[in-house]
């Protein structure tokens, strides 16, 4: 008796567990984001219909009080459409209720697609975060972007495809070098992996971007140096001193990047107001 999440397939039917098969096979309810792919998964897996009942965001407060009584007299199989419930995937308040109700609750070990992708990204993994999908507007997702390059792990995001490109021109505005791997369409038959800078992945990305995307971007080598405080610094001191000794505005904005005192685009723009104020005065 309990609540048992259940991984599914991200695609490929033979990634799913024998006790994954065990459970789905043997549970008194099946609880799904929808229940007509759950349904699909079903009879593609060759399993016995079960009684199906709908979780989501839309309906969670109106079938938590049931799903949690089938739970206490029964098992009760939680899936998502593919992939890890509760992980970017409806779940993790059910849990929560669970727990607080004093529910058994159980997690079967199985697939997860930014986990994949991570691996597969060749990345250093001793610090990994996960942050669901990157947000909408354009000045989130840069300061998404420059809170992981300054945080000294490798992220991963899930991003729509109708999204992507935009994510990847708005990584390029904050960090032009930033190392990237994309992968798209995990385990299915069109899977496709991508790695290079923003602009290169952007570049072989197909137009239009189709399917399920997760990007992972490899933690920057200067981030520590970013996280070291320090006095406050003059930014028009720094830039006069740099373009004093024979830095270009691009190599002057790169290096104050790197300290961690602004976006390079940003740093740039100041710069050649610098350089064009210099210029005036002489």
């Amino acid at each position: 008796m309990g609540l048992i999440l259940v991984p599914t397939p991200l695609g490929n039917l033979r990634d799913i567990t024998l006790r994954a098969l065990d459970v789905l096979r043997d549970c008194d309810l099946l609880v799904a984001e929808d229940t007509r792919v759950a349904r699909r998964l079903l009879s593609a897996l060759a399993l016995p219909a079960k009684p199906a009942w709908s979780y989501r965001e839309q309906n969670a407060a109106a079938v938590t009080a049931g799903i949690l009584e089938r739970a206490r007299l029964g098992t009760v199989a939680v899936v998502s459409d593919a992939g890890m419930p509760g992980i970017s995937d409806p779940g993790r308040d059910l849990v929560a209720a669970a727990r607080a109700a004093g529910i058994a609750i159980e997690v079967l070990p199985g697939p997860s697609a930014f986990v994949c992708a991570a691996v597969l990204s060749g990345f250093d993994l001793s610090r990994l975060t996960f942050c669901g999908f990157l947000p909408r507007a354009a000045g989130e997702r840069e300061r998404a972007f420059r809170s992981a390059l300054g945080s000294g792990a490798t992220t991963a995001w899930y991003e729509a495809p109708a999204r992507i490109a935009a994510s990847l021109r708005s990584l390029a505005t904050v960090e032009p070098a930033a190392q990237v791997f994309i992968a798209r369409e995990l385990t299915k038959l069109h899977e496709e992996q991508l790695a290079g800078t923003p602009a290169e992945v952007l570049a072989a990305l197909a137009d239009p971007p189709r399917g399920e995307f997760v990007l992972v971007v490899a933690a920057d080598p200067f981030a520590a140096k970013r996280e070291v405080p320090g006095p406050p610094v003059d930014l028009d001191a720094e830039l006069d001193r740099a373009l004093a000794a024979g830095a270009s505005v691009a190599l002057a904005a790169r290096e104050l990047a790197r300290r961690g005192l602004g976006t390079r685009a940003e740093l740039y723009r100041r710069a050649s107001d610098r350089r064009k104020a210099g210029e005036r005065d002489a």
